[in-house]
């Protein structure tokens, strides 16, 4: 949907990695190496994630979704897409990816929030949840993790906890648009999740924090409030910490 601002209400602090399950860094650390792996293969023929999802494009158009239809995932149920905003509104970034999972790849037991504004979807498996938006800059490399107020993506909202449970089922394990692009997007998920935890818990938190302040409004369809939260990445960095606290623990 479009934004009418990107307000930002909370900057993620920094990941303790000591603090986290030598079997979780491991598993990050492997999706690093799948991440690294995709944006070498690319880089051997000047291409780059972007560039490859947009390949079959003829142009690019702000706020169109590509590719067409979004990219899913029978099997998992997982979906993403990618657009931009104009340029005065997400300065360096060209534009950012939108991360999904339907109803029928969450775990058991969850459901949406019981907001007073709810109404389910009239499909079984259309109440989607929104995890993260992935930012790119003009080089296709991933600039930002930062996640959204509901109105931003039209999600249907679910508490945080219930969020943090579906980032484990996000895998897009097929070949269309691009291989490359689907493992590299999967393995987002897994390499940043502890950045991923945090921005969600911290979704929750400035939106009760906002509803607080504005009584009178519905926070999750205030257009003052389109970004919860954000934090910088780089791929290098966070490889290198995940190894530094599998070193240390001899792991």
């Amino acid at each position: 949907m479009r934004g009418e601002g990107m307000r930002s209400v909370n900057d993620i602090g920094p990941v303790n990695f000591d603090s986290l399950e030598i079997g979780e860094l491991r598993a990050m650390l492997a999706a690093g190496d799948r991440v690294l792996e995709c944006m070498r293969v690319l880089g051997n023929t000047s291409d780059n994630i972007v560039g490859e999802l947009l390949r079959e494009s003829d142009s690019f158009f702000e706020w169109t979704h590509y590719p067409d239809g979004d990219v899913y995932d029978p099997r998992s149920h997982a979906q993403y897409y990618y657009h931009a905003h104009p340029k005065d509104e997400r300065p360096g970034e060209h534009g950012h990816f939108h991360t999904f999972l339907r109803p029928k790849g969450m775990p058991a037991g969850i459901a949406p929030a019981p907001l007073p504004d709810f109404v389910p979807p009239e499909g079984a498996n259309d109440a989607l949840s929104h995890l993260v938006a992935i930012s790119m800059d003009r080089r296709g490399n991933p600039l930002k993790l930062f996640a959204t107020n509901r109105w931003v993506t039209g999600e249907v909202w679910y508490a945080a906890a219930d969020v943090i449970r579906m980032l484990d089922r996000f895998a897009i394990d097929h070949v269309r648009p691009s291989w490359a692009v689907n493992i590299w997007i999967t393995g987002m998920i897994a390499l940043f999740r502890p950045q991923i935890v945090a921005l969600v818990t911290a979704r929750d938190v400035a939106v009760a924090a906002w509803a607080g302040d504005h009584p009178d409004d519905n926070v999750h369809e205030d257009r003052a409030l389109e970004v919860t939260g954000e934090c910088g990445i780089s791929i290098p960095d966070q490889i290198a910490a995940i190894r530094a606290a599998l070193q240390a623990r001899g792991g």
